[in-house]
């Protein structure tokens, strides 16, 4: 869109700071300096900030329980060891180029930053839950689930979306899905450092040795570690969607702002589905099924849910490969590219 002026004057009329702008004066130079140094210094405030609310949070026990007893750290792994699997996977399916090493960390590590923002946002909005009857559906649907997409993306958005290696749609997917591992994994380390943290585990520590130690790790963490096992790949679910959208937008600008919020609704609508169904699905089903275990019912409603999703998630993906593939075709080789998408788009069946 051009002001009026600019669509109506002649071509060789100069409009410089009338109706059109280009750096030219040392002043415009120094604008431009301004502003980038603005950004980036914004930026660095943020990642600032994001350490020390971690720091923080750490700073509670968590990461003075992890060196007391290293063992933790085993069960923190096993307990990303689905997310990661499930991250790598939606890593395989980018048909286009193969993702740098330094912005998959970046986004690993950033998404551990940000996760402190939204834990602070969930502890400060948690009187939500006190609301009868529909409290936590609310506080899962109008803060938890917005909120922890939110700063997911967040990780995603503040620097591999800016590089321009960041060069597909599918490519959102990609550091969508790492975005929510990394969430993940610190959220597992909170979760898991915070139930083996009891009186029972501190006395056993300090009274017990090597073996007494490990073994009271293992049967305290065990359980937990399974469950945020199961819980982990969910986020790397959701915010791949959020992130196909942000990349999405990248490449449409004029509606970029539309997209994302859609990528963020269904990222935070199936999340908050989740968190609002968890906790009695299984409760219910043991009702009609007695004596199976409620761990068990947990399980089989993750499998259930998640793998709904996931496939939801892979037809998505599916199509851009498809896409991608129908439009890069040798030239030597033509294909029918109508009969080829037809066979591939799912809404066409």
């Amino acid at each position: 869109m051009n002001d009026p002026v600019e669509e109506r004057a002649d071509e060789s009329r100069d409009l410089y700071d009338i109706a059109s702008w280009e750096p030219r004066t040392g002043l415009d130079r120094l604008a431009i300096s301004t502003y980038r140094g603005a950004l980036k210094a914004g930026r660095a405030s943020l990642v600032a900030l994001g350490l020390l609310v971690l720091v923080l949070i750490l700073g509670g026990g968590a990461g003075a329980l992890i060196i007391d007893n290293p063992f933790i750290l085993g069960l923190i792994g096993l307990s990303v060891i689905p997310a990661g699997l499930l991250a790598l996977y939606v890593y395989r399916t980018d048909i286009t180029t193969d993702e740098p090493a330094t912005l998959l960390a970046a986004t690993f590590v950033l998404s551990i930053l940000f996760a402190g923002f939204a834990a602070f946002v969930n502890t400060a909005l948690g009187f939500i839950q006190l609301l009868p009857l529909v409290g936590f559906v609310l506080f899962y649907f109008l803060v938890v689930g917005p909120i922890e997409e939110t700063v997911k993306l967040l990780a995603v958005r503040l620097y591999a979306f800016r590089d321009d290696r960041f060069d597909s749609v599918i490519d959102g997917a990609v550091y969508g899905a790492v975005a929510g591992l990394g969430f993940a994994t610190i959220e597992n380390v909170l979760y898991i450092t915070q139930n083996i943290e009891t009186p029972a585990m501190v006395l056993a520590q300090s009274a017990g040795g090597f073996a007494s130690q490990f073994f009271e790790t293992i049967d305290a963490g065990g359980q937990i570690t399974a469950v945020r096992g199961l819980a982990g790949p969910g986020h790397v679910i959701y915010s791949a969607f959020a992130g196909y959208y942000l990349g999405l937008a990248k490449f449409n600008p004029d509606d970029a702002g539309p997209i994302v919020v859609k990528g963020l609704l269904i990222a935070a609508f199936i999340h908050a589905t989740y968190n609002s169904l968890v906790g009695v699905v299984p409760v219910l089903v043991s009702l009609i099924v007695p004596g199976v275990p409620v761990l068990v019912l947990f399980l089989g409603f993750v499998v259930v849910y998640d793998g709904l999703f996931l496939y939801i998630l892979y037809r998505k993906l599916q199509r851009y490969r498809a896409a991608y593939s129908d439009v890069h075709v040798d030239a030597d080789s033509p294909r029918d590219l109508v009969s080829e998408r037809t066979e591939f788009d799912p809404e066409t069946r």
